[in-house]
C-alpha cells in the first residue's frame, strides 16, 4: 500500500512539474539573464535536480517507509492529542492538514531567522533564477531536518497518514506552482492573492532585499503571512524586475552546479 501511494504521488508530482514547464515555456513572466556569471538553464537543472534526487535517497534511507508510513504507526500506536478527540476522520484530516500549512510556515520563518539554519536553506535562494526546478533546490540536509520536524509533528498532534498523504501532495504541488517562471492574469492574480501563494507574491520571497525576502514564507495559502504580519504586497520593483538570488552568490557556475550546491552551506560567508 505504501508503495502504490508513493507511485501516486510521484504520478501528480511529475504532472504539475511537466505542466508548470510547459507554461514556462510558452508564456514565461521572466526571462534568464545572459552574461558571462550567469549559468545556463541546463547548470541550474543538473543543480536542482540533482539536489532533488540525493535527497529522495537520503530520506528513503532515513525512513524506509516515508512519513506516511511513519503516520500509520504512530496511529495504531494512539500517539498525539488529536486521538483524544475521537473528531471525525475527516475534520482530523482538515485540522492536521492546517496544523501542519502553519507548520511549514514557522519553519520556513525560522530557516531565516537562526543563522545555523539559514546556512541550510540559502542554497535555495542563491538561484538567481527562480522557475518550477528552483522548488527542487534545497539542500539535502534541510530536507532531512524538515521530515524530521514534520515527523515530530505526528507524534505530538497525531497526525493520521491520511492527512500525511494529502498535505505532501499539496505542498510539493503548489512549491512548484508559485515557484514557476509565469505569471497569471491580473484579474485571477488580484483574487488568487486573498487565499493563494502566487508567483508574483514568492518572487518578492525571493528579493537580494532581505526586507522583502524575509515576507511571504508561505508555500500554499496566503492566510499565515496575514495572519502573523510577514504580508508584503507589493515590491519595490516591478515583478519583471525584481533583482532575484543572494547578492553574496551571483549565479556564477561554482554555485549552480551541484557540487558547488552542496558545498555552499559549509562556505563562511554571512547570509
Amino acid at each position: 500500500m505504501i508503495d502504490d501511494i508513493a507511485a501516486i504521488r510521484l504520478g501528480i508530482f511529475l504532472t504539475i512539474l511537466a505542466l508548470m514547464i510547459s507554461l514556462e515555456s510558452l508564456f514565461p513572466a521572466r526571462q534568464l539573464a545572459k552574461n558571462p556569471q550567469t549559468a545556463s538553464m541546463l547548470t541550474r537543472w543538473i543543480g536542482n535536480f540533482g539536489l532533488l534526487i540525493i535527497a529522495s535517497i537520503m530520506a528513503r534511507l532515513l525512513l524506509p517507509l516515508g512519513l506516511t508510513g511513519f503516520a500509520v504507526y504512530t496511529s495504531q500506536m494512539q500517539w498525539g492529542f488529536l486521538h483524544t478527540l475521537e473528531l471525525p476522520l475527516w475534520l482530523t484530516i482538515g485540522v492536521s492538514v492546517l496544523l501542519l500549512d502553519m507548520l511549514i510556515y514557522w519553519q520556513h520563518r525560522l530557516f531565516h531567522r537562526i543563522p545555523l539554519l539559514w546556512r541550510l536553506h540559502k542554497v535555495h535562494h542563491a538561484d538567481r533564477h527562480v522557475d518550477s526546478s528552483t522548488a527542487l533546490r534545497f539542500h539535502p540536509i534541510e530536507i532531512i531536518a524538515s521530515i524530521g520536524i514534520k515527523a515530530l509533528a505526528i507524534i505530538v498532534i497525531g497526525i493520521p497518514a491520511e492527512a500525511v498523504i494529502l498535505f505532501e501532495i499539496l505542498l510539493n504541488g503548489f512549491a512548484i506552482f508559485n515557484h514557476a517562471n509565469i505569471r497569471l492574469p491580473q484579474p485571477i492574480e488580484k483574487a488568487a492573492r486573498y487565499v493563494l501563494v502566487t508567483q508574483a507574491l514568492h518572487r518578492i520571497h525571493h528579493s537580494q532585499i532581505m526586507a522583502e525576502s524575509n515576507t511571504n514564507f508561505g508555500f500554499s495559502v496566503i492566510w499565515w503571512d496575514r495572519l502573523f504580519g510577514t504580508y508584503t504586497a507589493v515590491a519595490s520593483k516591478p515583478d519583471d524586475s525584481i533583482d532575484i538570488g543572494l547578492t553574496d552568490y551571483p549565479n556564477v557556475k561554482q554555485n549552480a552546479w551541484l557540487t558547488g550546491l552542496l558545498w555552499m552551506p559549509f562556505k563562511h560567508k554571512k547570509p
